[in-house]
């Protein structure tokens, strides 16, 4: 089940208000729903368009956000991973020809991350892969709906970030 799915179970159990509990309790199962329907995608999106490895999509669409004078101390920070994990993620997606270092001129010992044409092409069939079966999944919801999800999520995220307290040093190591 892993770390994420045990902890939304035990969040189920929690003992809060009376009010709050019930629907802290359904939010701890729909939540734990959810991260076992992103688990899905993903596996399906690797099975059916391999260019990108499995776990390597969210490394990639980061160095691809942060430009190309992307240094992977930068992207440790962006993502709040440990710098060993950074480094095993590009020195994958570099060995699979979709990102590419480039020397940095100022620091002869440094490098830039940046996205080949190849990791752009993977990029973008990705992303039209997932747009294919999100367009699916809300063909009868309406416009106002998602974007109440959206808004939603967006502050939900937020939220749990302030409720743990969350700062620039801590890392989602922990959280895998």
């Amino acid at each position: 089940m892993g770390k994420i799915g045990e902890c939304l179970l035990e969040a189920t159990n929690c003992r809060v208000g009376a009010d709050v509990e019930s629907g802290a309790r359904e939010l701890g199962l729909r939540l734990y729903d959810l991260v076992r329907s992103v688990r899905l995608l993903k596996q399906r999106r690797a099975d059916e368009r391999p260019a990108i490895p499995p776990g390597l999509l969210g490394m990639l669409v980061q160095i691809d956000q942060l430009s190309s004078d992307c240094h992977a101390r930068d992207l440790a920070d962006r993502t709040r991973l440990d710098a060993s994990t950074v480094s095993r993620s590009v020195a994958a997606l570099v060995a699979h020809d979709l990102v590419e270092r480039r020397p940095d001129p100022t620091d002869k010992r440094a490098t830039f991350l940046a996205v080949t044409p190849a990791g752009r092409a993977a990029l973008a069939d990705s992303h039209s892969w997932y747009g294919e079966v999100l367009e699916r999944a809300l063909a009868d919801w309406t416009s106002d709906e998602v974007a109440a999800l959206s808004a939603a999520l967006g502050r939900f995220t937020g939220d749990i970030e302030v409720a743990l307290g969350n700062n620039d040093n801590d890392n989602l190591e922990a959280a895998r």
